[in-house]
């Protein structure tokens, strides 16, 4: 980015372009107040940008977007999520994936019910449990329109083709949101924001970006040296291990299934589950000492399932409860069909189904 004799970042054509384009052009999403409905003096609702904020972390909108109205039906206000049992919450967000969000999203809302509201200001939203920097930034910028930095992914894409960042990602981490405070405009942060949000996701795209329709491209290095597509640059992938266990599926008389709440910390953390062994990237010698029940068990098949960090492969059992047989405090029975789990556990259940 430019800057003029004096000093001053030539960012103000940069700024206006993008919010005439944002103005005319913002995404209809359920969380959203957009331009047109903030001049007609609709706010935003500080809690669905906190909400909407937590759940799309690490997920895409067209997943997020039904299950953010399903909370919204079920707990309207701040309040009513806050009142909620943690359990309800819990099996409410099974399928977003990433369990302590949820934790600390019922958390979040606790402490905002005893605050009387959301805090307005970074510092402030920072305090709560389950905010970090990002998020925090978001909706002082999202929901009150403070002057903060926003830097999601596709932010983080328009920045470094802006610049034409040589820097990989996720190293160049820093430095575009050092860039990103560069252009950053002091009033409508909100709008500016979530403009290049929108960019990122229907314009400045990671594959064969349309720099023609792009209303800041005489502004963006990459563009003019006709390399939008190499950036932004990233560092070389690990590839991801493979771990290994056994989840077993007890049923009764019912036709019920017996499962158990997994641990606060850790995958997954508070989600029900199957019995099983822990996860690892050499099988156990006995995967059977985890089984629930000294039972006729059988192979029911293996489910797969993808986690940031690693695959899955799950070998299955099923058996039939023996006579006798009496669950531990911690297990439950619950109909197949009444069953609110993780994915990966929803999987496992087809297997034994």
């Amino acid at each position: 980015m430019a800057f003029d004799d004096k000093g001053k970042n030539k960012s103000v054509g940069l700024t206006r372009a993008l919010l005439r384009w944002y103005g005319q052009n913002a995404r209809t999403l359920p969380w959203r107040v957009g331009p047109k409905e903030r001049a007609a003096g609709v706010s935003p609702d500080p809690y669905a940008v906190w909400l909407s904020e937590v759940m799309l972390q690490q997920t895409t909108v067209a997943t997020v977007a039904p299950r953010f109205a399903a909370f919204l039906a079920n707990w309207p206000t701040v309040e009513a999520l806050a009142a909620a049992p943690l359990d309800e919450v819990l099996g409410e967000w099974a399928g977003l994936g990433y369990y302590a969000r949820a934790r600390n999203l019922h958390k979040c809302a606790v402490a905002v019910a005893d605050l009387g509201g959301f805090p307005d200001t970074e510092d402030g939203l920072r305090d709560l449990p389950g905010i970090g920097a990002y998020t925090a930034a978001a909706i002082a910028a999202i929901a009150f329109d403070r002057r903060a930095v926003v830097v999601d992914g596709n932010i983080e894409r328009v920045v470094a083709r802006l610049f034409a960042v040589a820097t990989p990602l996720p190293g160049a981490k820093p430095e575009l949101k050092t860039l990103a405070e560069q252009i950053w405009p002091a009033k409508s942060s909100g709008d500016f924001a979530q403009g290049l949000m929108d960019l990122g996701a229907t314009i400045c795209r990671p594959k064969a970006p349309s720099c023609l329709l792009c209303p800041i491209h005489d502004h963006c290095a990459a563009h003019a040296a006709g390399r939008a597509d190499e950036f932004p640059k990233k560092a070389a992938k690990k590839a991801k291990p493979t771990r290994r266990g056994a989840a077993f599926a007890l049923f009764n008389g019912k036709g019920e299934v017996l499962f158990e709440r997994r641990e606060e910390k850790g995958l997954l953390g508070g989600m029900l589950g199957l019995p099983g062994t822990q996860w690892a990237e050499q099988s156990g010698d006995d995967d059977f000492a985890a089984a629930p029940a000294i039972a006729d068990w059988h192979a029911a098949g293996e489910a797969l399932h993808t986690f940031t960090h690693f695959h899955l492969r799950l070998d299955v059992f099923r058996a039939a409860a023996p006579k006798g047989f009496r669950r531990k405090p911690d297990q439950l029975w619950i109909s197949p069909a009444d069953a609110k789990l993780p994915t990966v556990m929803k999987k496992a259940l087809e297997c034994a189904l």
